[in-house]
């Protein structure tokens, strides 16, 4: 069972947290180690989440879907990620993107994508990183002309999440290079894979860790995408639409940080009780018992961060330092802690016999997804700095 936690949900949406928490004691947990070993894409448990609404959270119910908070949808993100980190990263493009079109989209594309996302019937992706374009989205190459009732797209995506098995992608472009600043000139497309010509899918890559996910490159070469697809129907929105979509992402991260962090712990907790060393349990040994203290506090107040940065977006309000600091704290707390509990378990914890080296491997992938950690120390330091100034 789970380290009880506080409680921050509302009745309803605490019982379908819970549901989900038997999901992933009853479906995930016995399956993941032999998936995520052989990089198997979990198409059954994929299913399975279809029919729990869990790709519809943040569609609203009008067109389907569970219209959650995003406070809950945190809470939901770290049950599915002490299962198994992956499965977080499998619903957080449709999250995003159906986000996306919520807030900007125009009508059409409401009722176009919005109830097939919420029932699971397509699954999502965000394109905005490049091979010369990571951190810094404003280099990006991918250019898009208007060529009558369609856009003629040409340029690379790499390390896109589900980008074998979904169907609908956000891809972020230049619409006008000339602009300055760069941001400017940028717009997004929403891009249907199967009926996009001039869209090749590249191998899926291979990974230290988050295995089980597509990851891939995506390669336009005058692919044509309808008129009616730009995000919100205007030029020059694409920064906005991204970087207020990647706040989503980034509260996504932070969740999935805690869900493997938890995961860690609970794991450290139960083998230290049952491993005897010098005539008792290691859990009776002081240095394992500090280590265990420091593990808990610093679990609990990454899960209080990320769901205040998810309060703050819910409310409608600018979470760029929110997100960054939650996105930061837990995944730095994930990665000690995935280490410290791979300590405690002494030599067998590095086998694969034990899941602490699945979420040692797991890890990394947070430091540096949603923007690496360094620029989220950036993003800090600059609002804090702003604030200051005012």
């Amino acid at each position: 069972m789970p380290l009880p936690t506080m409680a921050t949900l509302p009745e309803e949406d605490q019982m379908i947290v819970s549901q989900v928490r038997r999901f992933v004691e009853r479906e995930v947990i016995p399956v993941a180690s032999e998936l995520e070993h052989q990089d198997q894409y979990p198409h059954e448990l994929v299913r399975k989440m279809k029919e729990m609404g869990l790709f519809g959270v943040a569609v609203p119910p009008e067109y389907g879907g569970l219209g959650l908070s995003l406070v809950t949808y945190a809470a939901i993100v770290e049950e599915i990620s002490r299962g198994w980190m992956s499965l977080g990263g499998i619903i957080n493009g449709t999250v995003i993107l159906s986000w996306m079109i919520k807030t900007y989209g125009t009508q059409d594309q409401k009722e176009r994508f919005l109830p097939r996302m919420a029932s699971g019937e397509i699954h999502c992706g965000i394109c905005m990183t490049e091979p010369n374009a990571g951190s810094d989205l404003q280099s990006i190459q991918t250019v898009a002309r208007r060529d009558g009732d369609f856009y003629i797209i040409n340029g690379t995506k790499m390390f896109v999440s589900n980008g074998i098995y979904g169907h609908l992608f956000a891809v972020l472009t230049k619409t006008d290079p000339q602009a300055q600043p760069p941001h400017r000139g940028m717009s997004t497309f929403l891009v249907e894979k199967a009926a996009t010509s001039g869209l090749t899918v590249g191998g899926q890559i291979q990974k230290l860790g988050y295995k089980g996910i597509d990851t891939t490159i995506f390669y336009f070469e005058d692919a044509r995408v309808p008129a009616a697809n730009l995000l919100g129907g205007e030029e020059g929105q694409g920064w906005l639409h991204i970087m207020s979509g990647i706040e989503v992402g980034r509260i996504n991260v932070a969740a999935r940080a805690v869900g493997v962090a938890t995961a860690a712990l609970e794991d450290a907790i139960r083998y230290a009780k049952q491993r005897i060393a010098f005539g008792r349990p290691i859990a009776e040994h002081q240095a394992i018992q500090l280590k265990l203290a420091d593990m808990a506090t610093k679990v609990e107040a990454a899960r209080l961060l990320t769901r205040a940065a998810a309060a703050k977006k819910d409310a409608g309000e600018r979470a760029d330092l929110w997100g960054g600091m939650a996105k930061l704290f837990a995944s730095e707390v994930a990665q000690e802690v995935a280490l410290e509990a791979l300590r405690i378990h002494g030599g067998i914890g590095y086998t694969k016999d034990m899941r602490v080296e699945r979420y040692y491997r797991d890890t990394p992938l947070m430091l540096i997804g949603e923007g690496t950690n360094e620029i989220q120390r950036l993003v800090i330091a600059r609002n804090i700095l702003r604030m200051f100034g005012e």
